[in-house]
């Protein structure tokens, strides 16, 4: 008997970002829609400048001055995120929605403890005591699996090993027990037992919970590993998206294909070269006219059709799997390497 699908908890459609530029508005994020299920873990993937960080601010309300949403709306349990006054946008976040940043050195007040900054949390959400919020701090840390967290919880966060302060800003992030997490390169910067650690919390954590978890991640391994959905985004746009599973073993866009290829494999012979991607990844504020990855892709490039017009983000012959791709029926014989 098939099991029912899980409701969506978080649903982004038709997010459109922009920042002035001297030409006029530079699309940053564009027409990106994508849903995170409870229970689920959603990985969002690309090269640096792709749009992934931007599109989860954007989300939150977090786009930095001059940049502006424009288009878009972003429902959280039915609630359209984009649409609250200031006021109540700030209560959501954190509470049902939160995020980890990327670099936990300069997420983390360097001047107050990592317990008056777990219950600052807590208190401008609830009307938990000092005292309470302190208790309540110190149950977090353990959660996390903060050693003797009665003791740390009045450290500072130099005092804290990066892998410690990233435990540290993930004990912030679900204190208040979000519906969705987002977690912006959780592993940057740590060595790799403790990615590994780190990532197991993660999952730990979301099963325990339930809640929906987003990974916005350059590390296709963390992918396989932890997704259960996966977005590959470039230039600004989800290019393709689908099941993990489905979109490892069978890629439908010359982008997905060309990060697969780009990756070493245990069963490589030695001395054999990678295949990079050629060329960089565009300028935003001069995007060619038809695809984005047009000028940089092995299959499709010089084509007629790739350069002239935008494809748009179609469903393929894979179930729940979509791509952006004039030519995704010609992939369908293309294999990563195993």
């Amino acid at each position: 008997m098939m099991q029912p699908k899980p409701a969506t908890v978080l649903s982004i459609r038709g997010l459109t970002t922009t920042f002035p530029g001297p030409r006029g508005d530079i699309v940053i994020v564009d027409d990106v829609s994508l849903d995170v299920a409870r229970g689920e873990t959603l990985a969002v993937v690309g090269e640096s400048g792709s749009g992934k960080t931007m599109t989860f601010h954007s989300a939150l309300g977090l786009v930095p001055s001059p940049g502006r949403v424009v288009a878009g709306e972003v429902l959280l349990d039915g609630a359209d995120l984009l649409r609250l006054p200031p006021h109540e946008l700030r209560q959501r976040r954190g509470a049902d929605i939160a995020i980890v940043f990327q670099d936990p050195l300069t997420a983390l007040n360097p001047v107050f403890t990592i317990g008056d900054q777990i219950g600052e949390v807590l208190r401008a959400h609830t009307r938990l005591s000092r005292s309470s919020a302190r208790k309540r701090a110190i149950e977090t840390l353990e959660r996390v699996h903060i050693p003797d967290p009665h003791r740390r919880v009045d450290d500072f966060p130099h005092q804290f090993s990066g892998g410690m302060r990233q435990r540290a800003l993930i004990a912030m992030a679900i204190a208040l027990e979000p519906k969705v997490l987002i977690a912006d390169e959780p592993t940057t910067a740590l060595d790799v037992t403790v990615q590994a650690q780190v990532l197991e919390l993660l999952a730990d954590l979301k099963r325990d919970t339930g809640m929906g978890l987003v990974l916005i991640t350059h590390d296709l391994g963390v992918v396989a590993r932890y997704a259960d959905r996966l977005a590959v985004m470039y230039a600004g746009r989800v290019m393709e998206q689908g099941t993990a599973d489905r979109v490892f073993e069978t890629p439908r866009h010359p982008y997905t294909l060309s990060l697969f290829r780009s990756i070493p494999h245990l069963d490589t012979p030695a001395g054999t070269d990678l295949t990079p991607i050629e060329g960089l990844p565009p300028n935003p504020a001069l995007l060619p006219t038809g695809c984005a990855f047009e000028p940089r892709c092995f299959h499709g490039g010089g084509r007629e059709d790739c350069r002239s017009g935008r494809p748009a983000l179609t469903p393929t012959d894979v179930p729940e799997h979509a791509a952006r791709c004039w030519h995704w029926t010609e992939l369908a014989s293309e294999r990563r390497p195993s």
